[in-house]
């Protein structure tokens, strides 16, 4: 399955008020493994940054004079996607504004046309319901190094997307037991929460519920990612 994870960066908040994309950056995934090859460009907006977008990714209206325009690589961007199943965190925003820079081109098309896409805010929301999904906070819940994050940028933030999508389909990272000293962690937090006699260990069936339960995980897992190995398994 090929995935491409992507963001971008914009002179604001909402295309219908003529706001404009001025940075792609997106990263291949094959078989959920990234191959090594992008697509980054910097986008003249022919407007101005607004001084509230400018605070957040720190790209300016002077670095930006000299870059193409979207109408000279939009053709570029769209070969790379085509076919790709597009990662994408909070994706109404991103596709709103590329899809609105596609008519501006007066292209009868639009990013559906040419590949499928997964809004990972939609699927953390529902694995942490009630807690905050900000790639910030995903960082943080799964440990992705997100130190170097000053300002947004698209191929850092698609960088750090996929390291995030990886480990929020990739299985258990909630818990991890340090046998040898008996000691229960929270990989998230790296703190020690409680201490186990593993002599009282006590092993427990699932009830129907648990287990029916563990199925749409398991098929949740294969529908976003294309793979469960724990299906796979079970299925040879």
């Amino acid at each position: 399955m090929r995935q491409i994870v992507l963001d971008t960066e914009t002179t604001g908040l909402e295309p219908e008020e003529g706001h404009r994309i001025i940075e792609i950056g997106c990263l291949e995934m094959i078989e959920r493994r990234q191959t090594g090859r992008s697509f980054h460009v910097y986008v003249n907006p022919e407007r101005d940054v607004e001084d509230g977008a400018l605070a957040v990714h720190g790209i300016t209206n002077e670095f930006l004079t000299d870059k193409p325009r979207f109408s000279d690589l939009a053709d570029d961007f769209l070969d790379f996607i085509r076919d790709a199943e597009l990662i994408i965190h909070n994706a109404p925003f991103d596709v709103g504004f590329l899809n609105a820079e596609l008519a501006r081109l007066e292209q009868s098309t639009c990013v559906e046309d040419h590949a499928t896409i997964l809004d990972t805010l939609m699927l953390a929301r529902e694995l942490h319901p009630g807690q905050r999904v900000s790639l910030d906070a995903l960082c943080k819940r799964y440990e992705v190094d997100n130190s170097g994050r000053d300002l947004h940028g698209a191929l850092l933030d698609a960088e750090l997307l996929a390291e995030v999508y990886l480990a929020m389909t990739g299985g258990q990272v909630d818990l991890a037991l340090d046998l040898s000293s008996g000691e229960e962690r929270d990989s998230a937090a790296g703190e020690v929460v409680s201490n186990l006699d593993l002599g009282k260990l006590v092993a427990r069936e699932p009830d129907a519920g648990e287990l029916n339960a563990h199925r749409q995980r398991l098929a949740a897992i294969r529908e976003s990612s294309g793979k469960c190995l724990w299906l796979d398994l079970e299925e040879q």
